[in-house]
């Protein structure tokens, strides 16, 4: 279930460019690669705008479950609740 998500830089609608493995941990000098093959990897969603060429990632599994929502005091809209100004009417939270 993908919802429409706008830009937090510049209010434009994101678009969904792939879901993709971000590999964790690190490469080592002593080690090499070993240690990679341990951390595992972090399946995330990567979102583009097409105005400002903002990316934002999202825990795969997060997007299909649907993020909370917070409703804005000032418009009374809901949106996702990890946004710090309304994508609606701009309301800054901070």
């Amino acid at each position: 279930m993908k919802q429409n998500l706008q830009c937090l830089r510049c209010g434009c609608e994101i678009n969904h460019i792939k879901r993709q493995k971000l590999q964790l941990g690190q490469t080592d000098w002593i080690f090499g690669d070993l240690p990679n093959l341990f951390a595992g990897a972090m399946e995330v969603d990567i979102y583009s705008c097409p105005d400002c060429g903002k990316l934002e990632f999202f825990l795969a599994d997060a997007r299909e479950e649907g993020l909370p929502q917070r409703r804005c005091p000032k418009c009374g809209k809901q949106h996702d609740f990890d946004y710090p100004r309304c994508p609606f009417c701009k309301y800054d939270y901070n």
